[in-house]
């Protein structure tokens, strides 16, 4: 599976199997994990075996279940770094579903362990992503939004065939609650402006990010410049 084909084949999964992810895999993350963490000054951190963060009990969108596994997405206190948690937190999800594994990005909605990773002064737990093996796929969420609905054409050119592609594979990523809160510019010269819109539930930020990566994924690096 491309990272292309997980874009399609991802769906948010809040109910996992008590099974294990094997050693190989795991080691494949971490991997990734590091890179990120070198590159971007990023701290995100895997907890394995611990499911302190989705006990039975807590109150959690969506109702989790066996979640044993999560990466805990460790970045500079601020809105700076929110950006950066999104796209390549995002990376790390297509990733694991090329592996064949499940995840599903989380907000507020758990308990945050603060024993389970480690953080400095000038760092702060941004979100979680559970990830494992899941008891289903999960589903699709209809999508309301189209095109019309998150870009516009500043050129005097109808939107070329890979602005589109981008644009639909942004539609199928996750964001806060579904809410799509971002707005892609197409300029002249293939020139590609992403913003975030209002919402009254944030993360918006964060969701930038995510659809960043699906829409550069789709898109290609080779024909816009950002």
């Amino acid at each position: 599976m491309t990272l292309e084909e997980a874009i399609i084949a991802r769906h948010s999964v809040r109910d996992y199997q008590n099974r294990p992810v094997e050693a190989e895999k795991l080691s494949a993350i971490q991997k990734l994990i590091d890179t990120i963490n070198q590159e971007t000054g990023l701290n995100i951190q895997m907890v394995i075996n611990n499911p302190v963060a989705f006990a039975s009990g807590i109150v959690t969108y969506g109702k989790f279940h066996g979640v044993n596994n999560y990466l805990a997405m460790v970045g500079p206190k601020g809105r700076k770094s929110d950006e950066s948690i999104g796209y390549y937190g995002e990376q790390i999800v297509l990733m694991m579903q090329t592996l064949g594994l499940n995840s599903c990005w989380v907000g507020q909605t758990f308990k945050n362990d603060k024993s389970a990773y480690q953080r400095t002064d000038k760092e702060e737990l941004k979100c979680v992503i559970a990830f494992g093996y899941g008891a289903t796929q999960g589903i699709q969420h209809p999508q309301k939004k189209t095109i019309t609905d998150v870009a516009i054409n500043k050129t005097n050119k109808p939107f070329p065939e890979w602005f589109e592609r981008g644009i639909n594979a942004a539609l199928l990523a996750p964001t806060a609650v579904n809410q799509h809160k971002y707005e892609f510019v197409l300029h002249e010269e293939n020139r590609v402006e992403a913003k975030t819109k209002f919402s009254w539930i944030g993360y918006t930020h964060i969701d930038l990010g995510i659809v960043k990566c699906h829409f550069e994924l789709a898109a290609g690096k080779e024909n816009f410049k950002w």
